[in-house]
């Protein structure tokens, strides 16, 4: 008599070779579907969700109508993961959900806009031999730095650099791009490079001013053959301890589970991406801007002696040209450092451990004499490694006449 397939049931929570743990005690590889006897045929499953408490110390609200409370929660991340193989040369992977789901963007019956999940990722991958594959579809294997290919499941700080994101919204959907990559290794060498179409929507919906500077939206103006493409590419070499790359997802921090130490550089490319208007006000006259962003970065992470303590540090510089005197929101022309420092103290990796950590920004742009930074300080509190962790954060950014405080809290587990 055949056995019945909810057999499977029983083979959820086996090892799993592709994605670590970072520093939890209880998390031995996660949900997984084994369906074969040696496991080389599965389905992954990953759930995360990430919950703040901000309290805005700034007392000048008046200007946001009755929006004027201190203190506010989001549900900053709300997904899911899924990946699969029933054969070794070639991967599917489907990732969805949503992100600050605030009180401004909850609807009465969960229609809204800010109330939908989207896919984050969807793409297909085959092996070429043992260490480089192809792939395409909605993917993460983005260019230019770490952090702008950084997981969302293990970061150190609360959340990631603004301005490491930095095509986000502009070229593609929430920093994943339509298109094709390559991804592989030579030795302690790793890459990742790809070609994608360009979004023809756009945050930067600004029209070009006759004589005025560039905006972000060349695909829109120019059409597909001549701003319709976008190539990225990230290069790291390995010194210590090899990481995996079996996915495209950066990790933030081990907690000295590893002994990491890389140098990276990359590049992400976008011709015409950006338009200024040479011409007249009667006579407008659209020209493309070439986009061009270049950074270069170190990672260090790596255990303080046999008694739990750890250090992990990161830094990059990152000079973006988006066009003549580019400048909008986040993003702009100009050249930008950041940084960031954590210790965990030394404890028993089965109880509850600390990392207090510092991150410092600072950017400046053609466009204005003023720079923009970023400061926070903050404490990790471990319960189960990255799977059940307590972020406390005070943040401050100064830009101009902005001068913002915030202290925020997140409760985060990911399973």
């Amino acid at each position: 008599m055949r056995k019945p397939i909810p057999i499977l049931i029983g083979l959820f929570f086996v090892s799993f070779q592709f994605m670590y743990a970072q520093g939890s005690p209880d998390y031995t590889g996660g949900l997984k579907f084994k369906l074969n006897e040696d496991g080389s045929k599965y389905l992954r499953v990953i759930s995360w969700a990430q919950v703040q408490a901000n309290y805005n110390t700034d007392e000048s609200f008046d200007a946001n109508g009755n929006e004027n409370s201190n203190l506010n929660f989001n549900l900053r991340r709300a997904r899911i993961l899924m990946f699969a193989q029933i054969n070794k040369d070639f991967l599917i992977l489907t990732h969805f959900g949503l992100n600050s789901l605030t009180s401004s963007t909850l609807s009465p019956t969960g229609k809204g806009d800010g109330s939908q999940l989207f896919f984050h990722d969807v793409w297909g991958q085959y092996n070429l031999g043992e260490d480089h594959v192809v792939g395409g579809g909605l993917h993460y294997f983005n260019g230019i730095s770490r952090l702008n290919n950084q997981s969302t499941l293990n970061m150190m700080t609360m959340d990631n650099n603004r301005q490491s994101w930095a095509t986000i919204g502009l070229s593609d959907q929430f920093a994943r791009h339509l298109g094709v990559f390559l991804k592989g290794k030579f030795n302690k060498l790793q890459y990742r490079l790809a070609i994608n179409d360009a979004a023809v929507s756009t945050l930067d919906s600004r029209t070009a001013v006759s004589g005025g500077d560039a905006v972000y939206n060349g695909r829109a103006n120019l059409g597909s053959k001549e701003a319709g493409k976008t190539y990225a590419g990230y290069f790291d070499y390995n010194f210590l301890d090899q990481e995996s790359n079996f996915l495209p997802y950066k990790v933030g921090s081990y907690l000295g589970e590893k002994k990491v130490f890389n140098i990276g550089a990359g590049f992400f490319l976008h011709p015409k991406g950006s338009i200024i208007d040479s011409g007249t006000l009667v006579a407008p006259n659209l020209e493309g801007e070439d986009v061009s962003i270049f950074a270069v970065d170190a990672f260090y992470d790596t255990p303080l002696g046999e008694d739990g303590s750890a250090i992990t540090a990161y830094a990059v510089y990152q000079n973006s040209d988006y066009g003549k005197n580019y400048l909008f929101s986040a993003y702009g022309t100009g050249s930008m450092f950041y940084g960031h420092l954590g210790y965990v103290f030394k404890g028993d990796l089965t109880k509850t451990r600390y990392q207090p950590y510092i991150s410092y920004g600072t950017h400046s742009y053609d466009a204005v004499n003023d720079n923009r930074s970023t400061l926070g300080i903050g404490v990790n509190a471990y319960m189960s490694g990255h799977n059940s962790k307590l972020t406390l954060e005070y943040n401050n950014q100064q830009f101009g006449a902005l001068d913002s405080n915030t202290i925020s809290l997140q409760a985060m587990i990911y399973l």
